[in-house]
């Protein structure tokens, strides 16, 4: 079986609501974040708040991850595996791309913004 198993995702979306609840976010890239929220109609500010609805929308069919999951080169994060989730968002109405790490306790935000469409599409 390849990594991650459904159970797994299901583990890691449930680490990243309560880090969500419980204000335990980092971002790793502020400026990029702040603009791709901006292109989402969210204030940098609500991103917290946005991010519990957006992962009570998640489920493992929508992890679009590698297998196994990529590592993190980022300091802060080095070596965390990375998520990656894309779908159709009811809370922002559009097709939404989420990539995060958990790393002791602490979701680490790397991506949210929309799905883009690929040159030649």
């Amino acid at each position: 079986m390849s990594r991650p198993s459904h159970k797994e995702i299901n583990h890691k979306i449930k680490q990243a609501k309560e880090a969500v609840l419980e204000n335990r976010i980092s971002i790793i890239n502020p400026i990029s974040t702040a603009a791709d929220a901006l292109e989402l109609d969210i204030d940098i500010r609500h991103i917290p708040n946005i991010l519990i609805y957006l992962l009570n929308e998640i489920t493992p069919n929508d992890y679009a991850g590698q297998y196994p999951p990529q590592r993190s080169y980022e300091d802060e994060i080095k070596d965390s595996e990375l998520l990656a989730f894309q779908w159709l968002s009811r809370k922002l109405g559009c097709r939404v791309y989420l990539k995060f790490a958990i790393k002791e306790n602490q979701l680490w935000l790397v991506s949210l913004h929309q799905v883009r469409k690929m040159r030649g599409e």
